[in-house]
């Protein structure tokens, strides 16, 4: 998992680079030209820079972040996952079947009596139940699981606190 925390950059970031990646993180959709009077670039230069971000990984996507609400995905929910064994294949299978299942947002293989922790997303109690007996139950390599359905979400995102100058 930690491939996705790897940048393979060319070069070192600099100053700008952290700033561009800041503004970036909270609006993608922001002009070149307004990215350009924040930072002291030209447009021209912003999109030089953002290309190279792109092809050298450091950026990966750019998404549109939708309200759960409004898309009729009200429940989140943490599920603690436990296997019945340590066997690579078992383990692979079932980082396959999350990786494909559209109400899995997240997954992270973890250290402690969990082996995985997944945040799923459905739309209510009922569909939640039937998404974790068909991911977590019926196919017979999960030992049990602990689902903790979300009260109040305090904070979501994804953007990464950027270190300055290394």
């Amino acid at each position: 998992m930690t491939q996705y925390f790897c940048v393979k950059a060319s070069r070192a970031l600099d100053e700008l680079d952290y700033h561009l990646l800041d503004l970036v993180q909270a609006d993608a959709r922001r002009p070149l030209h307004e990215l350009g009077d924040e930072v002291g670039l030209s447009p021209s230069a912003v999109q030089r820079r953002l290309n190279r971000l792109r092809s050298e990984g450091v950026i990966r996507s750019e998404v549109a972040v939708l309200d759960p609400q409004a898309v009729g995905a009200g429940l989140l929910a943490v599920v603690l996952v436990a296997l019945f064994d340590d066997d690579p294949e078992k383990h692979a299978a079932f980082r396959e079947l999350m990786r494909a299942e559209p109400a899995v947002q997240q997954c992270y293989t973890i250290v402690g009596q969990w082996d995985y922790v997944v945040v799923l997303v459905t739309g209510d109690i009922a569909e939640n139940r039937e998404v974790s007996a068909r991911l977590f139950v019926d196919r017979g390599t999960v030992r049990r699981y602990d689902t903790l359905p979300a009260f109040e979400v305090v904070k979501a995102g994804l953007a990464l606190p950027l270190a300055r100058s290394r």
